[in-house]
């Protein structure tokens, strides 16, 4: 049997003594960023009389957060995490707190830190601040599949329902309780083998109303096209759940285009530990949720951010 090596398109390793940078071992495109933990440590003593109500009532503590991690791990740092997501062969990064803390306000704080090094943070009007901290459990009577556990949460990209851009995405895992599968699923345009079929279509450049449920807070309704071009790239925006076709041709094409998207080899599962982040360009990379395995006690809480690119 031959093996067949996956393409290497990581160009950012590195390694000095404030971070390191390192092949993510579960997905070819992306980074895994390991911080000194000493230099995490005085991050968070430096914070540690400031709760999360601070980042959500006074705007400007989100860059003070920001700046005392470019401090720590430098300048470099800083533009080490704008490059990767820039970056169309990557696009992506791991990275976490390293046990340094348990604390999910803590969490928070580094989150925040991480995403106002890149760009802003859009209003979450699902929580009415900027960013959604929600919960998975055995049971749950929402209209959307982002609490069901058992049900797959199918690939899609964030922001289809809100007329703003939403160029990035931070998804981090603060707690987990009796949770098995739940794993998080991606996969990069450009590994998919159906992306010229769907993008050269005819209603690739169609666009598509989509309409949020209740439970988002969002009562707009936006027109967008599934497929567009961005810095010489094809860009998606897609999720199955909010769009609202109008002909029994336009549902056939959302729904083969789903289909080939879920049963992909380029979608792949990365596991992450509590603690840890995941940041992806929103623009090229899709993602979803394995379904968990049940647990009349299952328990897991996330964290969202997502926003739009500086210029810096």
């Amino acid at each position: 049997m031959t093996i067949v090596k996956e393409k290497s398109y990581l160009t950012h390793l590195q390694k000095n003594d404030r971070f390191e940078v390192q092949p993510n071992p579960n997905h070819h495109r992306m980074y895994h960023i390991v911080l000194n933990e000493e230099r995490l440590r005085e991050f968070f003593d430096t914070f540690k009389n400031y709760t999360p109500q601070a980042l959500e009532y006074l705007p400007y503590m989100r860059y003070i957060v920001a700046g005392k991690l470019r401090e720590l791990f430098g300048d470099d740092f800083a533009q080490l995490i704008r490059d990767i997501l820039h970056d169309r062969q990557t696009g992506g990064f791991t990275i976490g707190v390293q046990g340094t803390t348990d604390n999910t306000d803590d969490f928070v704080k580094f989150a925040t830190a991480i995403t106002h090094n890149v760009g802003t943070a859009n209003y979450d009007a699902m929580t009415g601040t900027f960013y959604a901290r929600f919960t998975v459990k055995h049971t749950d009577a929402s209209d959307s599949y982002l609490r069901q556990a058992y049900r797959l949460f199918t690939l899609h990209t964030d922001g289809t329902f809100v007329d703003e851009p939403t160029d990035w995405l931070l998804m981090m895992k603060m707690q987990e309780k009796n949770a098995a599968g739940g794993e998080s699923r991606l996969m990069h345009l450009d590994d998919w083998e159906d992306l010229e079929k769907f993008s050269k279509h005819p209603l690739a450049s169609y666009k598509f109303t989509y309409k949020a449920p209740p439970s988002k807070n969002v009562q707009q309704i936006v027109e967008r096209p599934t497929f567009y071009q961005q810095n010489n790239g094809t860009c998606i925006c897609f999720i199955d759940q909010f769009v609202y076709p109008e002909t029994i041709e336009q549902a056939k094409y959302l729904k083969e285009l789903s289909d080939s998207a879920e049963n992909s080899p380029a979608t792949k599962a990365i596991k992450l530990p509590i603690g840890d982040l995941i940041m992806i360009n929103n623009t090229f990379w899709m993602h979803g949720r394995a379904a968990f395995e049940k647990h009349p006690d299952l328990f897991r809480e996330l964290m969202r951010q997502r926003g739009l690119f500086a210029q810096f």
